[in-house]
């Protein structure tokens, strides 16, 4: 038996899953990061809110927005006509353990390439 047969795969609930892809393809996008930074300073804001001071459109501050709601990292409050958007850490913490699992199996595969390498 080759040593490449007896190495372990790693259990499927330790990888990151769909959910935690759309985490990602929101993170990586310039423009929904200051948006989140905005939002992480804690408090509900208005589209207003977030598009003063900038240049983008209410439109494109509210597409921004649906994406990061789609991803689970913000979530909206209507009240009256209006609607306000607030940060939800649910998913950064979920992406944040999934990274620590990730960089565990990283340091584990550097160790062991360590230990072939100077065999």
């Amino acid at each position: 038996m080759s040593p490449r047969s007896k190495a372990a795969v790693p259990a499927a609930a330790a990888l990151p899953g769909p959910a935690l892809a759309n985490v990602f393809f929101a993170l990586g996008d310039a423009t929904r990061l200051g948006l989140l930074a905005v939002l992480c300073a804690g408090g509900f804001y208005s589209i207003a809110q977030l598009t003063a001071n900038t240049d983008l459109t209410r439109q494109a501050v509210t597409k921004h927005l649906r994406v990061l709601a789609d991803a689970g990292l913000v979530k909206d409050l209507r009240i009256g006509r209006e609607r306000l958007w607030q940060f939800d850490p649910t998913q950064v913490e979920e992406a944040r353990r999934s990274l620590e699992v990730i960089g565990q199996q990283w340091e584990t595969a550097l160790r062991k390439l360590k230990a072939i390498v100077q065999g």
